[in-house]
């Protein structure tokens, strides 16, 4: 058997990334061979992240990437989040959000490159080295002539922004709007007529006892559904930048229209498991 040296487990340390009592361990088994030993780390790499693979990811990193005429989010997940702020995880977002700018969805984006591997081989290196499922969940991209405003607040929201005028300025002002107030949709024309119907059945019921004439009651009716379509839409909304204008009016003062917009927020939609460690506790001092 060869002697492995510090060095040898250095060299492979630099070339893999994996700690150093798994590099030692795969140089043992091939007898010494860097290259055997880096496709060996490679092999159980895959292994461990298959066997990963249905562990909850709810934590994780929204990351972006800009290039002239374009823009792209990916959500990048982790079971803890610890691992994501390793350098490891948020090293490999970005570089999937560089990769996500020439990919046309999710799948063709796992296929995409990253160096000479793809994104999902890449992946399954990173579960190697942080120890946790990591998985890339998904991701928006906008490509156009018109103006692209993109923003990320810590990692954990981000937005894409597509304007017809208006200027970059403007466009990420909206999308930090869009981050922070998270409103479903851009306008009252966007706003779907079963919601605009449910919510004059509400108001209806909660004004019809009140005594006041078929008109006064319609006109009742008007003002609490559209202060309500206000609320949820883009354009209804104080504009966060300045409260005293709102969205609609800061679009019209840059002669701006907004053509459609993306929001990725960390652990959207994912149920997280609820961890009961005193029951555990309990049931292992049962056994």
């Amino acid at each position: 058997m060869a002697d492995i040296s510090a060095s040898m487990v250095k060299e492979l340390r630099e070339r893999t990334g994996a700690g150093m009592m798994e590099c030692k361990k795969a140089l043992t088994e091939n007898n010494g061979d860097i290259e055997a030993a880096a496709d060996w780390l490679r092999k159980t790499g895959l292994a461990k992240a298959d066997k990963k693979a249905d562990r909850v990811a709810a934590e994780g990193r929204i990351s972006m990437a800009t290039a002239p005429g374009k823009a792209a989010l990916v959500e990048v997940n982790s079971e803890t989040d610890f691992v994501a702020k390793d350098a490891n995880f948020t090293g490999f977002a970005d570089q999937v959000a560089q990769a996500a700018l020439n990919a046309a969805d999710i799948d063709a984006l796992k296929n995409e490159k990253i160096g000479d591997e793809t994104v999902e081989t890449t992946r399954a290196a990173v579960v190697a080295k942080v120890g946790e499922n990591v998985q890339v969940r998904r991701m928006a991209r906008i490509e156009s002539a018109n103006t692209i405003g993109a923003y990320v607040h810590g990692g954990r929201i981000g937005v894409l922004v597509e304007l017809k005028g208006g200027n970059e300025e403007l466009a990420r002002g909206i999308a930090m709007h869009i981050a922070a107030m998270n409103p479903p949709y851009i306008s009252p024309a966007h706003v779907p007529a079963e919601f605009v119907e449910r919510e004059k059945e509400i108001a209806l019921a909660q004004v019809k006892d009140s005594g006041k004439p078929a008109d006064i009651l319609e006109k009742m009716i008007s003002g609490k559904v559209d202060k309500t379509v206000k609320e949820i839409t883009l354009t209804g909304q104080p504009y966060v930048l300045n409260s005293d204008l709102t969205v609609e009016a800061a679009l019209k003062a840059a002669g701006a229209e907004v053509l459609k917009f993306e929001r990725l927020a960390v652990g959207e939609g994912i149920e997280k498991v609820k961890e009961d460690y005193a029951a555990e506790v309990a049931k292992a001092m049962q056994v």
